[in-house]
């Protein structure tokens, strides 16, 4: 597997929206949205492809399209602020949907919810998620996933945690991981600092 730290002038003069603490909501879901599919070029570069035989206004020749289906996987709530702009560049991707949330306590993962697309085994599964703190929740959705027979999987978040991906790194050393920037680390409370607060609460305006 690898980590990825993907170095963008475009996407690190977004993500100085995404840390602004008074950035409004319609920015920084604009932000989110448009990093995530800066990101989503990188992220699709083994997608499988096949031949097919296309006229041109002048002949007919070779061109590629994708042969290997695509699934989004948000982990709710926050990765929904992601799936838009991946969207935008892989509009035939399926968007499968998984509840897991971190208990502020334990700090462990609590599941509520999942729905799959039926060929989501047979997908290049794209997880998505803003952050990456203590690893728990992708973990745990990857653990799923796995479960029900998939074994080409990806992560992506924008801000990723030192002690996070030491997790995943871990447990599934055969997932990809994408990050648009490798913060610092965790504080006493398990939040990611600089970071840009809580990721959830600035997409929906919850907070």
């Amino acid at each position: 597997m690898s980590v990825i730290e993907i170095k963008h002038p475009l996407i690190e003069h977004k993500l100085t929206n995404l840390r602004n603490k008074y950035t409004d909501t319609k920015l920084f879901r604009e932000s989110l949205n448009e990093i995530a599919g800066l990101m989503t070029y990188e992220a699709t570069k083994d997608l499988e492809v096949k031949e097919v035989e296309t006229e041109t206004p002048l002949q007919m020749t070779i061109t590629k399209v994708l042969s290997q289906p695509v699934t989004l996987v948000p982990i709710l709530r926050a990765g929904l602020g992601m799936v838009e702009g991946i969207l935008q560049f892989v509009p035939t991707a399926k968007v499968g949907h998984l509840g897991v949330y971190r208990n502020e306590e334990t700090l462990e993962p609590v599941y509520y919810y999942a729905k799959m697309p039926s060929n989501v085994a047979e997908s290049k599964v794209l997880i998505v998620d803003p952050m990456l703190a203590t690893g728990g929740s992708v973990n745990y959705t990857i653990d799923y996933l796995k479960g029900v027979g998939v074994s080409n999987i990806s992560f992506l978040c924008i801000i990723a945690a030192p002690e996070g991906i030491a997790k995943v790194v871990e447990r599934h050393p055969d997932v990809d991981i994408y990050a648009a920037c490798i913060d610092e680390g965790l504080n006493e409370h398990a939040y990611i600092y600089p970071g840009l607060g809580d990721a959830g609460d600035r997409i929906f305006g919850t907070k």
